[in-house]
């Protein structure tokens, strides 16, 4: 059994963002979106992310933004006692470490996997300079 993710945005975020990933990472069948319209409520939302996992067993849940109607809608499943992870504040590492983790049967860390993977590069690049010195 492979575990799938679903991807929960504002908009068309979470199609993009899966589109973008599969660019590098090649095309993702265990992976699911559910955007928020702008014509939507919460209720229509949770209509479509039911509808999306209902025929899943084992699946990781990823919003954009904590406090926002995809993350709400989610946290309200799991106090209804749907039980899946659930993080916010998902990006292309986040997504990349799962698919990576679900390759290599290794656990990860996507909370510290996705915050590692944020970088101010100007400092890096600064830090060479430092070193060339």
């Amino acid at each position: 059994m492979v575990k799938s993710l679903i991807l929960l945005s504002h908009g068309h975020f979470s199609e993009e963002l899966k589109k973008s990933t599969e660019m590098i990472m090649g095309p993702q069948d265990t992976i699911h979106t559910v955007g928020l319209l702008p014509e939507e409520g919460a209720q229509d939302f949770e209509e479509k992310l039911r509808d999306t996992i209902k025929d899943l067993d084992d699946y990781v849940v990823l919003a954009d933004l904590m406090g926002g109607t995809p993350c709400n809608v989610a946290g309200k499943l799991l106090m209804q006692d749907y039980q899946f992870d659930l993080y916010a504040g998902m990006n292309m590492p986040m997504i990349i470490g799962f698919i990576n983790s679900s390759l290599t049967d290794e656990p990860i860390d996507l909370k510290q996997f996705g915050a590692e993977n944020i970088h101010k590069v100007n400092d890096l690049l600064n830090s060479f300079d430092d070193e060339d010195e």
